[in-house]
């Protein structure tokens, strides 16, 4: 039997997933995803999500919905009859919709749950110097990331990995998770696991307060914090009250008292102190210029001698 199957999803994340489930011979009834985006230049076409450009290549229906209220997303999925729906990096969703595939709804969460629940999983989890990773299948319920888990799947953490390359490795990882899933559903074979709360951890939503540089930490960990933010949206400090992004960075010296935030230049290498240890600048962004390796930034910078990050 192949299962009538519903996809939600939006980003890069979850294509894999998508060209997965139809792969392997799941029937895809509809593809659900988010509206397409204004591109900057108002003469563009705008455009088209991941999710959608993958479901349209395929030949899959598409319903871009905004409004998760809107009664034309209940009725669409209720046309599409599926007997089971995935998610896959979409949205939060209504509880009322839970109950519309007999067979249920169950999400990928790109972290080992009960730990790091949440909207940024791979970042915090690089940011906290874990040395492995995962991602998790598991029913939806009202409760964000709480539900009763399926498969799950383990991924070491490669040293300096930033947080895009990890989601790029997890999101192939997971695709496998949601196949087995399914496999699961179809043979009526899923044994349900409760998480531990007890044992929960929180992946908080990334926002310009908290994805800004404290030089008061040791460099092991302002490293962490540069890889797990990188590319997107990017560590960020200041320096002669302009933003600066942060988007590769390299432990010079772990330990080792500093005075946090100071810059030490050598040639055409820019380091800078932490509260312990020091860390190299090995790619960063001025507000209103272009991303730059830190060596051509110096190239055309005049040396005061009193710089730091702030």
């Amino acid at each position: 039997m192949s299962l009538r199957t519903v996809f939600m999803g939006t980003p890069e994340f979850a294509v894999p997933s998508l060209r997965k489930v139809v792969a392997s011979g799941y029937e895809v009834v509809l593809v659900v995803t988010s509206p397409d985006k204004p591109r900057q230049s108002a003469r563009s076409e705008p455009e088209p999500t991941p999710v959608k450009k993958t479901a349209l290549e395929l030949g899959l229906p598409v319903l871009e919905i905004e409004d998760l209220n809107n009664p034309d997303f209940d009725c669409a999925l209720r046309q599409a009859a599926p007997d089971v729906m995935v998610v896959v990096a979409f949205r939060i969703l209504p509880a009322r919709i839970f109950s519309i595939a007999p067979k249920g709804i169950f999400n990928l969460h790109a972290s080992l749950l009960p730990k790091y629940r949440g909207a940024a999983p791979i970042n915090w989890a690089i940011i906290n110097g874990e040395k492995e990773t995962g991602v998790t299948t598991f029913f939806l319920q009202e409760k964000v990331d709480t539900g009763q888990m399926i498969v799950q799947k383990r991924l070491e953490i490669f040293p300096d990995e930033v947080a895009t390359e990890l989601a790029a490795r997890l999101s192939v990882l997971g695709a496998e998770a949601v196949v087995e899933t399914l496999d699961l559903i179809r043979r009526d074979a899923v044994v349900p696991i409760p998480q531990d709360d007890s044992l929960a951890t929180k992946a908080p939503k990334l926002t310009k307060e908290n994805t800004q540089i404290n030089w008061n930490l040791p460099a092991t960990a302002v490293h962490q914090f540069v890889c797990g933010l990188s590319e997107r949206p990017a560590a960020w400090t200041t320096f002669e009250g302009k933003v600066v992004k942060i988007y590769r960075s390299k432990v010079i010296e772990p330990t080792g008292a500093g005075d946090a935030g100071k810059w030490h230049i050598s040639r055409d290498a820019l380091y800078v102190s932490c509260a312990e240890g020091l860390l190299e600048i090995l790619s960063l962004q001025i507000e209103g210029k272009k991303r730059m390796r830190a060596s051509d930034f110096l190239r055309g910078y005049r040396v005061k001698g009193h710089e730091r990050f702030v």
